[in-house]
């Protein structure tokens, strides 16, 4: 889809972007003051960017997920619609706040009640305990992590020894604050997990700590970061570190952001550095029937627009949007269109595996077992 926003015309005016501003890219997480908030919790392919392709790659994905759990075309539309009329709206007001305000603003409407509401439930019972139990196992009077290859499988000691060497040059790149919360916890035992389809094939390092006692686990996640997809299409300054440059712009994205995020090297190359699950949650797309989607996409619509407020010409953006609803139909217009195109693509390459063009089904579930195979190779390298 950058491929394809690159290919279209913007205003110009640049802020920072998610980069894969989607559905199920939101979700809830314990901010530094452990407050549960919900707000965009994906920044791998974060990147100064336009404005308008956060906003349209979120509402073509609202399309799909409304189709998705059921909901008729013309909901999807609306929906879309009170997507851009949200953030519109809301870049109005964010123009006009004193930029200490601004920084602190937290999106709270329509948060405590409906889906998000429901999230930020599920997410105050998802708590490090219950994390603990998921992903380890306790033997001989010690905690341990699962092997479950291909999904989670123990890597080499020398691997351990590296990953855990990075946690050294990670620190640094924390607040002092959190450096001493670092400090309280030490390693136990060091796995490779398959972290979502996107990261498939990716190096993907999680780090079980524990502190004060067997109550008090804390779990790592230290993953390697590539390019952004829209390197090749943006005059970019070079980042020096692609971990860095995804840390720092979740900073710049999130009001209340994870208090260990940060940035490593292993073997050259580059590593980001977060809690892998600290009370996250996420709406499930098929949830979203009825008045649901709508208000999903209000609440999106409002934590794009602080998320590019914070970090652009608001004034400039809210001028471009305008008062009327001429935004809302074009937006609502594309978001159809492309949504179709989705489809379309993956009903076409459905087909093409039926014929043969692109190998049979026999040889897709090869390179499925072939991949497996290579994600063992990964976790012992």
């Amino acid at each position: 889809m950058t491929a394809d926003l690159a290919g279209v015309r913007a205003v110009g005016l640049r802020v920072q972007i998610c980069g894969d501003a989607h559905v199920q890219n939101l979700g809830t997480f314990a901010a530094a003051d452990g407050e549960l908030v919900f707000d965009l919790n994906d920044f791998d392919e974060t990147l100064p960017g336009p404005w308008e392709w956060d906003l349209k790659r979120f509402a073509a994905s609202a399309v799909l997920a409304g189709r998705e759990s059921g909901a008729p075309e013309t909901r999807c539309a609306d929906a879309v619609a009170s997507l851009v009329r949200s953030y519109r709206g809301s870049m109005r007001t964010f123009a006009t706040l004193p930029f200490l305000e601004l920084m602190r603003y937290k999106v709270r409407r329509r948060t405590r009640t409906g889906l998000v509401g429901d999230a930020l439930a599920k997410a105050k019972r998802a708590t490090p305990l219950q994390l603990l139990g998921k992903l380890a196992k306790r033997r001989r009077g010690s905690w341990e992590l699962h092997d479950r290859a291909p999904i989670l499988a123990h890597v080499s000691d020398r691997t351990a020894r590296r990953v855990v060497r990075a946690l050294g040059d990670y620190r640094h790149t924390l607040r002092a604050d959190r450096r001493i919360t670092l400090d309280a916890y030490r390693p136990v035992d060091v796995a490779f997990r398959v972290g979502g389809i996107g990261s498939v094939g990716v190096r993907n390092y999680i780090v079980l700590l524990f502190g004060r006692s067997p109550e008090d686990p804390l779990v790592l996640q230290v993953k390697q970061a590539f390019p952004p997809c829209g390197t090749g299409y943006l005059k970019l300054p070079s980042f020096p570190h692609q971990g860095q440059r995804i840390a720092e712009g979740q900073s710049l994205m999130q009001t209340g952001t994870d208090p260990l995020v940060g940035w490593t090297r292993i073997a050259g190359r580059d590593f980001v550095v977060r809690q892998l699950a600290d009370h996250k949650a996420r709406v499930e797309t098929a949830d979203l029937r009825g008045r649901s989607l709508d208000l999903f996409a209000e609440v999106a619509g409002e934590i794009l627009s602080r998320a590019h407020a914070r970090t652009g010409d608001a004034a400039a953006i809210a001028g471009y949007c305008g008062d009327s609803e001429r935004l809302d139909k074009a937006i609502a217009r594309f978001a159809v269109l492309y949504a179709d195109q989705v489809e379309k693509d993956f009903s076409d390459f459905r087909a093409a595996v039926r014929k043969g063009k692109l190998g049979s089904a026999r040889a897709v579930r090869g390179v499925a077992g072939g991949l497996s195979q290579a994600l063992s190779r990964i976790s012992a390298s």
